[in-house]
């Protein structure tokens, strides 16, 4: 047995160390751990503070994923305010959001993870004419055909991409060419180049690849436009408890949203439209079925036995989370729990997540056996209910090492600055692969008899894949590919929620409403004594819950549960291993000492380890600096 680190996991948002227990032989991880290596301490600057402000300081938590956490403070806080919001500010909400998961998918796939797929090396060997007939042949098989019914066709704008000649494929691949002979690799560097896994594909997929990676550069950026016009800036727009802080209207030229603004955000949403469908979807497809066909659909671990959703866009305003009215209005009713997925969509259990789960201890816990975190002494060896939680750090050294040098972390006692978090005492995978998992079962079960028009084109999605795979749902769906693929078709379908609810917009601002935001309960004055309240959105990641107690006008406690939680969280001594840490136990390992295959299947899951564990001070101070060198071992700290 070989015990293998890899630490930190790059090319991921945040801090991230894996360690895992292998046989040499066969390649097969027997034990793996996930470990979040810095501390979320944001929740305790929560404490006291306004309420109405909780949005501007929580979505600090990190730089991509802020707008997504905003939208769930806010509705935590109208939650336990009873605050219902206008028609225009949850379009804006809606849009803002689907935005997000266009931009963060095309960004997680092309820049953060294509790189475990696809070489600049490999490029190298490419035939220029041969990569262009192979672009005209990825794009007439893969393209799926799929839009929203309703939506309107404002699409004005020269589409000179993707190209498909051999003097553009030439000069991408002189372009790396001459990085390459310049020992000046860049954003190529430290990577394992000549595993075996990088000759699966032909050279000419590898230049695509690479050329696309190359545009996604560039034109990724206009994609959260929305963000710029509706929030004032990206990252970190603006919301505001109650609607939206955006005045709108269509006959003044000089109102903060006029009808020029709009035309800008209609751009950046068929843009997003564009590279979904031409762009992100052929070349997932392309690669993924090459993929499939040599046999490689590992990496699934819990997605075959347990995920889970909230439920997402609502189409209509609703008068709360925690009273049901939010699943009420979901445009996709993802809201529960799909269990033994892996033995098909007909031998599946779903259950339905409700109002009263919330709300249910029983239901919904974290608990920090394996956790640098304590609980009081009364419950030191139980989970809390979000709404109960306590946030106090308590680091303990490794297993072998010190505490500034980890050699092994000690998967029999506290390892991760991630809680645990539970559904019915059990661990869950959650994100875009668990959303399209309980939409299928749900439809295939007879459980979504009227399916919307989002859903029915989920399931569409679905089966468009397995016929071109010639493999059904349940044996490529959990899997590393079909998780990755799931966050492609998430790209596609959210870029037409986004022109859905805009046109949604368009049409009620033209029938004469132009309110953004509910004031009647602003002040304070206004508010119970006591009250609580929580958040739901299916952020990019995945299920995101934020919850807030609030007490005479200030917060007495703030907990977030994020989908990177879910998914990275330590151990649970009952309920077994998290679901980064099965997807390695179901991976396995061609070259121990490079272990390409573990990075590919963490990075499929897209993590986010600032959002699940922030460090932070309640001055907002710097803590800490820390500057490495891999290639020569330096670590500087101040």
């Amino acid at each position: 047995m070989k015990h293998v680190t890899v630490d930190p996991v790059t090319r991921i948002e945040g801090h991230l160390r894996v360690e895992m227990t292998m046989d040499e032989a066969s390649g097969k991880v027997t034990d793996a751990l996930s470990s979040g290596t810095a501390w979320r301490g944001l929740e305790l600057i929560m404490n006291g503070r306004d309420p109405r402000d909780a949005w501007a300081y929580i979505q600090r938590i990190c730089g991509v994923c802020t707008t997504a956490h905003a939208l769930a403070s806010v509705r935590a806080v109208e939650d336990a305010l009873g605050i219902k919001i206008p028609k225009n500010a949850n379009y804006i909400r809606n849009i803002m959001a689907a935005s997000l998961t266009v931009q963060d998918h095309i960004v997680h796939f092309y820049h953060l993870h294509a790189l475990d797929w696809v070489s600049p090396v490999e490029a190298l060997k490419a035939d220029p004419a041969a990569a262009a007939n192979l672009q005209n042949v990825v794009l007439n098989t893969y393209q799926l055909p799929f839009r929203v019914p309703t939506a309107s066709d404002t699409e004005a704008y020269p589409k000179a991409f993707p190209e498909a000649t051999p003097a553009y494929f030439k000069a991408i691949k002189d372009k790396v060419q001459a990085i390459v002979s310049s020992g000046q690799l860049g954003i190529f560097a430290a990577q394992w180049w000549d595993h075996p896994d990088y000759q699966l594909l032909p050279p000419e997929v590898h230049l695509m690849a690479v050329a696309h990676y190359l545009e996604m550069l560039d034109k990724q950026r206009e994609l959260v436009t929305p963000h710029v016009v509706f929030g004032g800036k990206n990252p970190h727009p603006h919301y505001i408890v109650g609607g939206m802080p955006c005045s709108i209207s269509l006959d003044d030229g000089n109102a903060p949203i006029n009808t020029a603004r709009l035309a800008i955000v209609d751009r950046a949403i068929n843009l997003g439209r564009t590279l979904a469908n031409t762009f992100y979807l052929p070349d997932l497809l392309a690669i993924g079925h090459i993929y499939v066909q040599k046999g490689m659909t590992d990496g699934g671990g819990l997605a075959k036995t347990r995920v889970l959703g909230f439920g997402a866009y609502p189409m209509d305003t609703y008068s709360g989370t925690a009273n049901g009215d939010f699943f009420r209005q979901c445009l996709i009713r993802c809201n529960g729990v799909v269990e033994n997925f892996g033995a098909g969509a007909a031998q599946a259990k779903f259950t339905e997540l409700t109002a009263e789960d919330l709300s249910t201890p029983e239901v919904f816990n974290e608990s920090v056996a394996h956790s640098w975190y304590e609980y009081p002494s009364a419950q030191s060896d139980k989970a809390l209910h979000p709404w109960d939680g306590v946030t106090e750090a308590k680091f303990t050294a490794p297993k072998v090492g010190t505490p500034t040098d980890w050699k092994e972390l000690d998967e029999k006692g506290k390892y991760s600055w991630l809680k645990t978090p539970k559904w019915h005492g059990k661990l869950c995978e959650v994100g875009p692969l668990a959303r399209y998992i309980i939409i299928y079962t749900r439809a295939q079960q007879g459980l979504l008899p009227d399916p919307t028009w989002a859903e029915k084109m989920m399931i569409d999605q679905i089966d468009a894949v397995s016929k071109v795979l010639n493999l059904p749902p349940h044996v490529w769906l959990p899997t590393m590919v079909g998780r990755t693929a799931a966050r492609g078709l998430d790209a596609q379908l959210h870029a037409e929620i986004e022109k859905f609810f805009f046109d949604q917009l368009i049409a009620n601002l033209k029938a004469g409403d132009t309110q953004v935001a509910n004031m009647a309960k602003w002040e304070p004055s206004e508010w119970p004594k006591k009250t609580k309240g929580v958040g739901l959105y299916e952020a990019p990641r995945g299920a995101l819950s934020h919850w807030v107690n609030i007490e005479s006008g200030s917060i007495t406690n703030y907990q977030c549960i994020v989908p990177t939680t879910w998914n990275a969280c330590p151990r649970d001594d009952h309920a077994g291993h998290s679901a980064y840490e099965l997807a390695m136990m179901d991976t396995r390992v061609k070259v121990p000492d490079k272990p390409l295959e573990i990075a590919k299947v963490v990075r499929s899951f897209d993590p986010c380890m600032a959002c699940a564990t922030h460090i932070f001070n309640t001055e907002g101070e710097q803590l800490r600096v820390v500057a490495t060198d891999p290639y020569t071992g330096t670590r500087v700290e101040s």
